[in-house]
C-alpha cells in the first residue's frame, strides 16, 4: 500500500489531501476564495495566487495532522503542474517540489484534467478503463476516451468558451453572484426551462465540438429585453447548456462502442439537472453511468493525490524540474479545432 500527499492550487480553491492506492482518503481540506473573487463576479489570478502561498502550508500541516503522519510516512508527494492560473500552479507545484526534496521523496507533476479524470475510480473501484468520459469545469468542456493512466484520446473539445464559464457568466449577468454554477440551479429551480427562446449551438451538427459563447450573448440580449424573469432565464440557459450536452455526448457514446461506461467529471457535473439527463442518456445506450460524489466534482486534493497513486503504480515520477504549464492538454496528438485555442 502506497501512500501520497496531492496538492491542488491551481484556480480559485487551495487543497490538500492524503489517499492511499486502496482508495481510503485519510485526510483532505479545501480552503474556497469565493469571498475574496465575489466582488469581481470571477476570480482574479493575482488574488488567486496570494491566497494560495497564505493557506497552503498550514493545510498541508492541517491535513497530516488529520491523519496523524509525517512526510516521512507518506510514499510521493502529488502536485499540480498546469494547466490553470500560472500564478497558482506555480505556488503548488513549488510547494511540492519542497516538500519532496525535504521529505527525500518522489515528486508526481499532476496534470489537473487528469485529476478529474481518473477521480471517478477513486469513487469507484468497479470503474474499468477505457470509458467514455465528459470532463465539464470551469475552463473546459471535453469529451475523451480515458483508456489507461496518461492515455487519452480527445474526441471533442469547446470551440470558444467552456460551459463552467458560461454558468459564471450568465450569472454575472443576472446579478447572482459568485460561483456562478451553483447559484444558476438554485435560482433555476423556481423557473420554467422552456420560457426563454435560446439557441443550443451546434446541436445537430455534424462537428463534435462545443460551443457556448453564442449562448451567454443570447442570454445577455434576453435580460437586457426586460421581458423575462431571472429564474426563467436561469432555467432556460441550464437547460440550453443540458441539451448541447446530451447532443454532443449521444455522438461520441455512438463512436466509442469499446466504453464500458460514460463518466462525467469536473465542477459542472455537480449539477443535478445535468446528472439526471446524462443518466438517461448513459441508460439508453446500455452503459453505466459514474460520476463522483459531488464534493469530488469541484478542484480537490484528493483527484490530485488519486491520480499521482495511479501514476506512482505506473512507475511515473519527475524530477524536480519539471516546469508549471498554463497549458497541457490531455491528447497532445488530438487534431487543432477551429477557434479552440487555450481550451484544447
Amino acid at each position: 500500500m502506497t501512500l501520497i500527499l496531492g496538492l491542488e492550487s491551481s484556480c480559485d480553491e487551495t487543497a490538500a489531501a492524503l489517499v492511499d492506492s486502496d482508495r481510503r482518503i485519510l485526510a483532505h481540506r479545501v480552503a474556497g476564495q469565493e469571498a475574496d473573487h465575489a466582488p469581481y463576479g470571477g476570480v482574479v489570478p493575482e488574488i488567486a495566487a496570494r491566497a494560495h502561498v497564505d493557506r497552503l502550508a498550514p493545510i498541508v500541516a492541517g491535513v497530516l495532522a488529520d491523519a496523524g503522519v509525517t512526510l516521512a510516512d507518506i510514499d510521493a508527494v502529488a502536485a499540480t503542474a498546469g494547466p490553470g492560473l500560472i500564478g497558482g500552479v506555480m505556488v503548488g507545484l513549488v510547494t511540492g517540489k519542497a516538500l519532496a526534496h525535504a521529505a527525500n521523496k518522489p515528486l508526481i507533476a499532476v496534470n489537473h484534467l487528469e485529476g478529474h479524470a481518473l477521480s471517478p475510480r477513486l469513487a469507484d473501484p468497479a470503474l474499468e478503463f477505457p470509458y467514455l468520459l465528459l470532463l465539464v469545469s470551469g475552463g473546459h468542456c471535453q469529451l475523451l476516451l480515458v483508456k489507461g493512466v496518461g492515455d487519452y484520446r480527445r474526441l471533442a473539445t469547446t470551440i470558444d468558451d467552456a460551459a463552467g464559464e458560461a454558468f459564471d457568466k450568465t450569472a454575472k449577468l443576472l446579478g447572482l453572484g459568485y460561483p456562478g454554477g451553483p447559484a444558476v440551479e438554485r435560482v433555476a429551480r423556481n423557473g420554467n426551462p422552456h420560457a426563454v427562446p435560446l439557441p443550443r449551438p451546434l446541436v445537430g451538427s455534424a462537428e463534435p465540438h462545443f460551443s457556448f459563447a453564442g449562448l451567454k450573448s443570447a442570454v445577455a440580449r434576453a435580460s437586457a429585453s426586460g421581458i423575462h424573469s431571472v429564474p426563467d432565464l436561469a432555467a432556460s440557459f441550464q437547460q440550453a447548456v443540458v441539451d448541447c450536452l446530451l447532443d454532443r455526448s449521444r455522438i461520441a457514446l455512438a463512436a466509442c462502442p469499446e466504453a464500458r461506461a460514460f463518466v462525467v467529471a469536473g465542477g459542472v457535473a455537480a449539477n443535478g439537472a445535468i446528472r439526471d439527463a446524462l443518466t438517461d442518456l448513459a441508460a439508453h445506450f446500455g452503459k453505466p453511468f459514474v460520476a463522483p460524489p459531488l464534493w469530488l466534482c469541484t478542484d480537490n486534493g484528493a483527484m490530485i493525490a488519486w491520480a499521482g497513486a495511479e501514476r506512482f503504480a505506473a512507475g511515473l515520477t519527475d524530477d524536480l524540474g519539471v516546469a508549471a504549464r498554463p497549458r497541457w492538454p490531455l491528447d497532445p496528438e488530438a487534431e487543432a479545432v477551429r477557434g479552440a485555442g487555450v481550451k484544447a
